[in-house]
């Protein structure tokens, strides 16, 4: 597979290599050695989340408290997603931005956000089905979102299908009334990117892996 580092620091592409036969097609879509070689830290997996999301859904951003935060390794099973990966660390060099991974099933890349990321994705087919590993479990109080709307986040959210059909995006309740980043940092609940980081090299190389 081949791993690379998005402009958001943190986060990373997986595209694994499809071994296609005449029965179908295999595939490893995650890896831990080839993980760990590549983002130089382990991901200890706690719950694993899979949704089904009609064309033009849009779910996020959503973020949690660090520590402990929650890392997620994200793809794409059915239809096709835009994945994308905001930088919501106060402090850090990138904050602010964005970063996008089309995820569907041709290339089946994946995408992995650490710690302190915020989260967010694009059905662009009916029936997306995004499936999700999880560092740790799902924890209401410590969950927070930004308006994936934002105009200083400036998200380029698809207006077409894949088949360059109209898309109409659709948000949950929770989701349409998050506050702005700015809101979201004057209210004290964005993660720091130094707590992120201090975090993060607590967690080891490779959990005591060689």
């Amino acid at each position: 597979m081949q791993i690379r580092e998005l402009t958001v620091p943190g986060a990373w592409e997986i595209l694994p290599r499809q071994r296609p036969d005449d029965r179908g097609t295999f595939l490893e879509w995650f890896k831990d050695a080839a993980f760990v070689a590549a983002t130089g830290r382990p991901l200890d997996l706690r719950q694993a989340n899979a949704s089904v999301s009609h064309a033009g859904v849009v779910r996020g951003v959503h973020f949690a408290d660090v520590p402990p935060g929650q890392a997620k390794y994200v793809t794409c099973v059915r239809g096709a997603v835009l994945d994308v990966v905001v930088d919501v660390r106060v402090g850090s060099p990138t904050f602010g931005t964005w970063d996008s991974v089309l995820l569907d099933t041709t290339d089946r890349r994946a995408v992995f956000l650490g710690e302190g990321l915020g989260h967010a994705f694009m059905a662009l087919e009916d029936d997306s089905t995004v499936v999700y590993l999880c560092s740790t479990g799902y924890a209401p109080e410590r969950e927070h979102g930004i308006d994936p709307t934002d105009p200083e986040l400036g998200i380029d959210w698809p207006t077409t299908d894949l088949a360059g059909r109209p898309l109409v995006p659709s948000f949950s309740p929770k989701d349409a009334q998050a506050p702005t980043l700015r809101q979201a940092g004057h209210d004290g609940v964005l993660p720091r990117w130094a707590d992120v980081r201090e975090y993060v090299s607590g967690l080891g190389p490779a959990n005591g892996k060689d």
